[in-house]
């Protein structure tokens, strides 16, 4: 396969306990303050007031949401139509003998769009959805939308959690498959906004398994898990079969919630599924807030980096993970599949059941890859070492593939410095010498 650089939930509802002496005091006091004409005037006053002013400030913060979620031309935002139907059939369709026909979720995602990419130049159909939110910089997922573009496949702007976008995509494509790869990513910004991760993790999961649990046929789903469920788990490699009831994050935690609601939606409405637990993936078009992507910025600037260490002053080491191999087993899951057994929300046999480990088998410390990028950069790095905090992240990773190589073919073939030496190929292509602003897509 050629690469690709070539070519939120409401609070749980509860009872309100109020004292009925307060219950009394509240109905004497609203009936004293009612009981002129002159005092109700000023009440409506006021209320007609604060009305304007809500709606004018509301109006003021959705103008800058739109412009900040939404920075794209108006007709990928609008949803339904003649034009956009056609548009989606067509990215939807199947140019090749017994091809899939895939919604690609988290499209404009650094995952996702390889993915989409991949599956349509074999000649599957592909329809991509993505909210192109500004956990980074949203420039970049219009950058890779625009290459998606060029190959004509249809990214729709949505979010997973709106229905209505779901709805209207499985009322237009009878999709064979969903590859789910939206999700909020990153294991420290769970401490600065934990809401995202069970909105988009865990609520939008569920939105997403409701309309394939209900649609006719059901479409199988493959979906990004991750290696971050094995949590505290120090026996390594880490194999499927290990344990995964100590998450050390919230973002595990809703990866491994995932896996548990999937379970059950294979269970009860007959859903195929495989769960992909992806290994530290890393390559060009990748997300910037990945410690790679953020070091060979800052050693090109000159920048200090900081680099953690475990409290008994080993390095962390990491599976690092290529892109194009991740890509072949999300494929390979694609392809192996197998068909739900359900209709109208109603199980009619068993569906399969599947999770596999993505990983390289091959960990590298944080200090090697740090010295890999300096090779290429052709720069030494400021380094600033420091023993690694209670944010989540953990000492090390390491994937047992055998399970996912005897049942799905994957074998990754990329090692660490040649993955790494296409990725800072691509960044300085992609990026102005000194400004850091994107120049070509």
């Amino acid at each position: 396969m050629p690469p690709l650089e070539e070519d939120i939930f409401p609070s749980t509802p509860g009872k309100i306990k109020i004292e009925r002496t307060h219950h009394y005091t509240m109905n004497r006091s609203f009936h004293r303050c009612f009981t002129s004409t002159t005092t109700m005037f000023l009440w409506a006053l006021l209320l007609i007031a604060l009305t304007a002013s809500y709606l004018s400030i509301q109006s003021f913060v959705d103008s800058g949401t739109r412009f900040l979620h939404h920075p794209i031309p108006r007709d990928h935002v609008i949803i339904g139509g003649p034009h956009w139907e056609k548009k989606i059939r067509a990215s939807a369709q199947v140019h090749r003998v017994h091809g899939l026909s895939v919604l690609v979720t988290g499209a404009a995602g650094f995952v996702g769009s390889h993915v989409a990419l991949a599956l349509k130049k074999r000649g599957d159909g592909v329809v991509g959805l993505d909210n192109f939110n500004d956990y980074y910089d949203p420039s970049l997922k219009h950058a890779r939308r625009t290459l998606l573009d060029k190959h004509n496949i249809f990214v729709v702007e949505g979010d997973i959690n709106d229905k209505r976008i779901l709805v209207k995509l499985f009322d237009v494509v009878p999709f064979t498959q969903v590859m789910h790869l939206a999700a909020q990513a990153g294991v420290r910004y769970a401490i600065e906004n934990p809401h995202s991760y069970v909105h988009s993790n865990i609520a939008g999961l569920v939105k997403l398994l409701e309309q394939c649990k209900s649609a006719d046929p059901q479409p199988a789903v493959v979906w990004a898990s991750s290696s971050s469920v094995y949590g505290l788990n120090d026996k390594a490699p880490f194999s499927e079969s290990d344990r995964t009831d100590r998450p050390a994050s919230l973002y595990a935690a809703t990866k491994k919630a995932g896996e548990a609601i999937t379970h059950s939606y294979n269970h009860i409405y007959g859903l195929s599924i495989t769960g992909l637990r992806f290994f530290t993936v890393y390559g060009p078009w990748g997300r910037p807030d990945m410690a790679y992507f953020s070091f060979t910025q800052n050693i090109r600037k000159g920048k200090r980096i900081t680099i953690y260490r475990g409290k008994n002053g080993v390095d962390l080491a990491r599976d690092f993970t290529y892109i194009d191999d991740i890509v072949k087993g999300c494929v390979a899951a694609l392809d192996t599949s197998g068909k739900s057994t359900g209709s109208g929300g109603k199980r009619k046999g068993a569906a399969p059941y599947r999770i596999y480990n993505l990983g390289n088998t091959q960990p590298v410390t944080v200090p090697t890859m740090v010295s890999i990028l300096e090779k290429y950069l052709k720069k030494k790095a400021k380094k600033h070492v420091v023993t690694m905090l209670g944010n989540g992240d953990v000492p090390f990773t390491h994937a047992n593939i055998s399970l996912a190589r005897r049942e799905l073919g994957y074998n990754p073939t990329t090692d660490l410095p040649t993955g790494l030496r296409k990725f800072v190929k691509w960044y300085e292509s992609y990026y102005v010498e000194d400004h850091g602003k994107p120049v070509k897509y």
